[in-house]
């Protein structure tokens, strides 16, 4: 292959690259990015928790999954179909599928982004007392971008949004490095925002 159309196909291939992975990564990245700053500024971004309380009565059958039993230990362990699923129904989730068990009650943690929540379980009237705390919007994405009670499958969103933006960036190297012979100014720019993080870590931030 000539070098001309060698030159031509590669730069066809990478721009390719580029736009694709810059609209995949297009919404990920202005929510990082604007998390990025409320994160940073989480102290001076105040918001008063709303706390919700709502009391249910398990159905029979439930109470019987859940009725003490001599040869049972204290402490965490898995909740039932029966008990995890009446949780979901009613409240929005089961949490891990765990609670904390005790011969009178059953603790279930519910964290979610933004909040938290929790149930307590009487395990012989089948009496539930939930309550919920939520810390409102900017709490909320903050949690998102840490990825913090998120679930698997923001877990994985997070990872596939990473490696898109790897793909941006470097196709985006490698598009800067094609065009900089034109562009004088291209590597000074580049080395600066490599060099840029350690001289602030090295100016202004202390061990």
């Amino acid at each position: 292959m000539p070098r001309r159309s060698f030159r031509a196909a590669l730069i066809k291939q990478v721009t390719l690259w580029h736009w694709v992975s810059s609209g995949i990564t297009l919404g990920g990245m202005i929510l990082f990015t604007a998390t990025g700053i409320t994160l940073n500024h989480a102290s001076q971004i105040t918001a008063d928790p709303v706390v919700q309380i709502r009391e249910a009565t398990a159905p029979a059958p439930v109470v019987a999954a859940m009725q003490h039993r001599p040869d049972e230990q204290d402490g965490r362990r898995p909740l039932s179909a029966a008990v995890a699923s009446w949780l979901a129904s009613e409240f929005g989730s089961a949490g891990d599928g765990t609670g904390e068990w005790s011969p009178d009650e059953l603790y279930v943690s519910l964290p979610r982004p933004g909040g938290d929540a929790w149930v307590t379980i009487d395990r012989a009237s089948g009496l539930a007392h939930f309550e919920e705390t939520s810390r409102g919007f900017i709490a909320y994405v903050n949690d998102l971008h840490k990825g913090r009670n998120t679930g698997q499958g923001w877990s994985i969103y997070i990872d596939v949004l990473a490696v898109a933006c790897l793909v941006f960036t470097f196709t985006g190297l490698i598009l800067l490095a094609i065009h900089s012979p034109k562009r004088r100014t291209t590597w000074p720019i580049v080395a600066f925002s490599l060099v840029a993080p350690f001289l602030v870590l090295l100016l202004f931030v202390h061990s």
